[in-house]
């Protein structure tokens, strides 16, 4: 029991103060993502319901600054379209379900 304490220890001490994130930085980084949910929810409102009648609980990936989407009625499926549409590129997308509330589930 005293060596896993000791153990754990010396594992809290690896954190350096320069790896760590300033309170500034980690604000900035949440104001954008939330930014980029409710241009992405913006668009989700927008064109579901054109889209809920023909793919109704399927996935949808916007990506919010061109407005581009990908329908899928799986979800490996559209994580196959992203990788295959975006690559290696550093896309942001949110993703929503093609129903009444949008809602993917609890991941």
């Amino acid at each position: 029991m005293t060596q896993l304490s000791e153990k754990r220890k010396a594992l809290r001490g690896r954190i350096s103060p320069e790896q760590t994130i300033p309170p500034e930085e980690l604000a900035r980084r949440k104001a954008e993502k939330t930014k980029l949910r409710l241009r992405g929810r913006a668009i989700f409102e927008r064109i579901s319901p054109e889209l809920i009648g023909e793919h109704y609980n399927w996935f949808i990936a916007i990506e919010p600054d061109s407005e581009e989407y990908l329908v899928d009625p799986k979800l490996l499926g559209i994580c196959q379209k992203i990788k295959k549409q975006y690559g290696g590129q550093n896309a942001m997308l949110k993703m929503f379900r093609l129903n009444e509330t949008g809602t993917c589930g609890s991941i």
